[in-house]
């Protein structure tokens, strides 16, 4: 009876199952896998992982790989930063034999960027200063890669943080990332003892999140609504769909010490300010530049171009952040749990794709990993933990030039595995659990 029932499962397996991913309508036979299975690589893709866990690559060499989404069949799209080489934009990752790594890539689209995601049969995707879409098919193909349609045009792009991440609610809304092209909005950029523009007129158009139609086409900039504000710049991004809220991963300013030496030591620029984690709701206003936030004080600082000492509060018209993380790491990618795969702790949790550190000294250099916040009732409920580490290659002296790898873009698997971009040599990482 028991050898009856082991076949009927095989059986079953074999013939597929339906799922349902988020976004999407119920998916039948996705994953099937019939001519191999899906297993670690031998040292886990070099990655350190807890207890139940294995990774392997999907593959490896792609370019700057950034922002990453995988459709309801399992294939992987990633978009490419920087100059791309004709349809080379967008790379679309094939696993023919079901044992995890792409046997097929092919691309589409002549713009570099960032953001990649798959809403209500589209693939959208952004350059530095526009949003596409596209029409993908029941097989979770794009029907016509030469039919991009343009949803959104003419986005503010300066000198630095000119990156637009994107992500979409379930009302028909996208969000775009505007990065302020500043450091902390002083007279002169980066220059000691410069003081700060009062109002800073950068918020005006940047350093925040701008609402715009997911389905309407050709939007000018000024169509959006500027949905959240005081956002120095914003990588990672995710909506929420179990609180229907969105949440941002904020980059924090740098240069206390360089700037303000006498009122931050090299150790106060090393560990200040915090990175940080806001749930925002349209209105809000995070403060920069005209705050920080000190994790070791738990409180929001002015800002020394401001007025601020290190000591004095910031106003309470600015929201608090819900979580907070050791400063300059770079958080990149942010998602939201929401598979059965993983262990019933990672439901609705929060995964965080950290890309590293370069401006810590005197200290070690910090991050190049993924870190894991547990969530209930839509709100941490302890510490964030490194969840996947050792994509640097390296124990210690690790630098943005050293590092192998770096952790950039985050995605779900229709199976509920986790997949992984690293933009420096081009991997994509898949983190599968098979546990008890």
């Amino acid at each position: 009876m028991k050898k009856s029932f082991s076949v009927l499962s095989l059986a079953l397996l074999a013939l597929g199952f339906s799922a349902f991913t988020p976004g999407n309508k119920p998916v039948k036979n996705i994953a099937v896998n019939t001519a191999g299975a899906v297993v670690p690589d031998p040292d886990n893709a070099g990655l350190k992982l807890p207890a139940g866990f294995g990774a392997l690559k999907v593959a490896e060499g792609l370019g700057k790989t950034r922002h990453i989404v995988v459709n309801a069949q399992g294939d992987v799209y990633a978009k490419i930063m920087g100059k791309v080489a004709e349809g080379k934009g967008i790379l679309k990752l094939h696993d023919a034999n079901g044992d995890g790594k792409s046997d097929e890539t092919t691309g589409m689209g002549n713009y570099g960027g960032t953001g990649i995601t798959i809403k209500n049969g589209y693939l959208y995707a952004s350059s530095d200063e526009e949003v596409f879409r596209y029409k993908i098919s029941e097989k979770g193909d794009v029907i016509d890669p030469s039919k991009a349609e343009k949803i959104i045009t003419g986005l503010k792009k300066g000198n630095q943080h000119e990156t637009k991440s994107i992500t979409l609610d379930n009302a028909g809304n996208i969000y775009v990332n505007i990065g302020a092209y500043s450091n902390s909005c002083q007279e002169l950029d980066r220059k000691p003892g410069s003081m700060g523009r009062m109002p800073c007129p950068i918020l005006d158009s940047a350093g925040g999140i701008w609402q715009f139609k997911a389905d309407k086409l050709n939007q000018s900039y000024g169509e959006g609504v500027r949905y959240a504000t005081g956002l120095r710049n914003v990588v990672g991004l995710d909506w929420n769909t179990q609180l229907d809220q969105l949440f941002v991963m904020m980059h924090g300013r740098d240069d206390l010490h360089n700037l303000f030496p006498d009122l931050y030591t090299e150790k106060d620029n090393a560990e200040l300010p915090a990175e940080t984690m806001f749930a925002l709701k349209k209105g809000d206003n995070a403060g920069w530049p005209y705050t920080y936030y000190d994790p070791a004080q738990h409180k929001k600082m002015v800002a020394p171009e401001y007025g601020g000492d290190g000591k004095k509060e910031g106003s309470k018209e600015y929201i608090d952040p819900i979580m907070a993380f050791p400063a300059h790491m770079a958080p990149n990618g942010l998602l939201f749990y929401t598979g059965n795969q993983f262990p019933a702790r990672y439901k609705n949790g929060a995964f965080i794709a950290f890309h590293g550190s370069w401006n810590r000294a005197p200290l070690p250099q910090e991050g190049y990993y993924v870190v894991f916040v547990p969530f209930e009732n839509g709100k941490p409920t302890g510490k964030w933990e490194v969840f996947a580490n050792g994509f640097s290659g390296m124990e210690t002296g690790v630098t943005p030039r050293s590092a192998q790898h770096r952790p950039c873009g985050l995605a779900q698997g229709p199976d509920g595995s986790l997949y992984v971009s690293d933009d420096s040599k081009g991997s994509i990482y898949r983190i599968i659990y098979n546990g008890k």
